[in-house]
């Protein structure tokens, strides 16, 4: 991928799936809607109870052409082992000046998995230090216009929602890309919450509880920490 190529969107992602599950119906409207997207993965999900590393990836490359994303990147941090240190932030920070995207999609910073918590704070920070210019990587300084932080808990109020009902049955041909992870009735591999039958209906349910608070089928959520301007009130609000 050449060093000239410009994202809207750059969404992290602390394992292959976590973004999937969180906000592919946005990323595949953002695609239809001519916008460029792309995805960096924080670990390759090496230490998850199922898959390989090589069949992960694999699915993750799937899924990343079903959605329409420009790139994929990883990131190759250890699974199980994401840090909060400068060689981190440092990798978060060259791809961001590589891509300079407007937006970044980000872990929300209150998580079950540890390395879900430790890639909000890098990915937060990097996104500040990117914009330093005394911090040099060789690359032009940059620094995002706004992050939105994905897989927000059900307490949280969202900033805003993201009517994604004719995305849906895009979205889960994406999930279902990692076929390894979820319910199937002929694998021999151990079982995880991810595995059970029901994952995907609560995934489902979540969507439909959101959808329902805007008046549409499903909808994905989303927060951030700094006020959003409406140019158009009565259109923002139609």
């Amino acid at each position: 991928m050449t060093e000239d190529l410009k994202l809207d969107v750059l969404a992290f992602s602390a394992h292959p799936d976590d973004i999937e599950l969180a906000a592919a119906g946005t990323l595949i409207k953002l695609t239809k809607q001519g916008y460029s997207v792309g995805i960096a993965d924080i670990t390759r999900g090496e230490f998850g109870t199922r898959g390989t590393r090589e069949i992960r990836q694999r699915e993750a490359e799937e899924a990343a052409r079903l959605i329409g994303a420009k790139v994929r990147d990883c990131l190759d941090i250890p699974d199980g082992s994401v840090t909060v240190n400068r060689e981190n932030h440092l990798k978060v920070i060259h791809l961001l000046r590589k891509y300079r995207p407007s937006i970044v999609l980000n872990h929300y910073w209150r998580a079950r998995h540890a390395d879900h918590m430790a890639t909000s704070q890098i990915v937060t920070e990097a996104c500040y230090l990117s914009g330093l210019a005394k911090l040099e990587t060789g690359q032009k300084r940059f620094r995002p216009k706004r992050i939105l932080f994905h897989q927000i808990l059900y307490d949280v109020v969202p900033s805003f929602v993201v009517d994604v009902s004719a995305e849906i049955e895009q979205k889960w041909k994406v999930v279902k890309a990692h076929k390894s992870q979820f319910y199937d009735p002929d694998s021999k591999e151990p079982e995880t919450i991810l595995s059970e039958p029901t994952f995907l209906e609560m995934i489902e349910t979540r969507m439909r509880y959101w959808g329902n608070l805007i008046g549409v089928s499903h909808a994905e959520p989303f927060l951030t920490n700094e006020p959003i301007a409406i140019p158009d009130l009565v259109k923002a609000m139609g």
